[in-house]
C-alpha cells in the first residue's frame, strides 16, 4: 500500500457526507460524532452493520488501554467492520486509541494482537518523560504540505497517552516528547491521529474537516499519486 498524495483533490463537494462513527461501548465516543457534525458531516455514532456499510467515510476513535479496547471491538464485531471499510477503500479516520489498534500489537497489551493494517507495534513513551503526554504540542510534517493539515499554519494539537506508533512509512507527523513521536499517520484510504482532533480547537476542527472534504472529493482523485 502506498501514501496518498499530499495533493488535496480539486473537486466540486457535494452537501455534506455521511461518517459511521463505530460505537463499541469505550470511552466518549460521542465527542468525536459531535466534532464531526460542527464540521458539517452527517455523522451518526452507531454498531449496525447496514449504516456502517451505506456510510461514505468510517471513523474509529479510541480511549483507555489497547487491550480493553480491542476487546471491546471483537464484542462487538466491529473489527470486521473496521477492516472491511478499509478494505472497501472507503476514507477511514482512527482517533487516538483508534489509531493504535490499527496497528500490530502494543507494548501496553503483550500478546494482544490489533487490526495490522499497519505492521510495526505501539510501544511506550521514552522512560525520561511525564506519562502520559497529556498536553498541547507542536507538530512537525515529515513528508511536507499534506491535505490532513490543509490551511492549518503551525499545527499545535492535543495529546493524551503514555505510548505511540514505532515510525514507518505511514508517519506524516511527529511531534517532540523525549524523541520524535509518531503524532499522524496515513496510508491509501486510511487517515490516523494520536492526538485528539476533537479536543484540539480550531486546528482539530480544521482537520476533521479536511478529511470530510477529501473524502467528499471522491476517492478515484483522492488516491492518486
Amino acid at each position: 500500500m502506498s501514501t496518498v498524495s499530499s495533493k488535496r483533490p480539486q473537486t466540486k463537494r457535494r452537501r455534506g457526507i455521511t461518517v459511521a462513527v463505530l460505537d463499541y461501548g469505550i470511552g466518549n465516543l460521542r465527542s468525536a460524532q459531535k466534532a464531526l457534525e460542527h464540521v458539517g458531516a452527517r455523522a451518526k455514532l452507531t454498531s449496525n452493520l447496514a449504516d456502517i456499510n451505506a456510510a461514505d467515510a468510517v471513523v474509529l476513535p479510541g480511549v483507555g488501554a489497547f487491550g480493553a479496547c480491542m476487546d471491546a471491538l471483537e464484542a462487538s464485531g466491529l473489527d470486521t467492520a473496521a477492516v472491511d471499510a478499509i478494505d472497501s477503500l472507503r476514507p477511514f479516520l482512527g482517533i487516538c486509541v483508534g489509531m493504535q489498534l490499527l496497528y500490530a500489537g502494543s507494548d501496553e497489551t503483550p500478546g494482544r494482537a490489533g487490526l495490522g493494517i499497519f505492521k510495526s507495534q505501539i510501544r511506550l513513551l521514552e522512560d525520561s518523560v511525564k506519562r502520559p503526554q497529556m498536553q498541547w504540542n507542536r507538530l512537525k510534517l515529515n513528508q511536507g504540505p499534506h491535505p490532513m493539515f490543509d490551511g492549518i499554519d503551525d499545527p499545535w494539537m492535543y495529546f493524551v497517552h503514555s505510548f505511540a506508533a514505532e515510525g514507518g512509512p505511514e508517519v506524516i507527523a511527529t511531534c517532540d516528547y523525549g524523541g520524535e513521536v509518531t503524532a499522524a499517520v496515513c496510508q491509501d484510504n486510511v487517515w490516523a491521529t494520536q492526538f485528539h482532533p476533537e479536543k484540539s480547537a480550531a486546528d482539530g476542527l480544521a482537520v476533521l474537516r479536511n478529511f470530510c472534504a477529501w473524502a467528499e472529493s471522491g476517492m478515484e482523485s483522492g488516491l492518486s499519486s
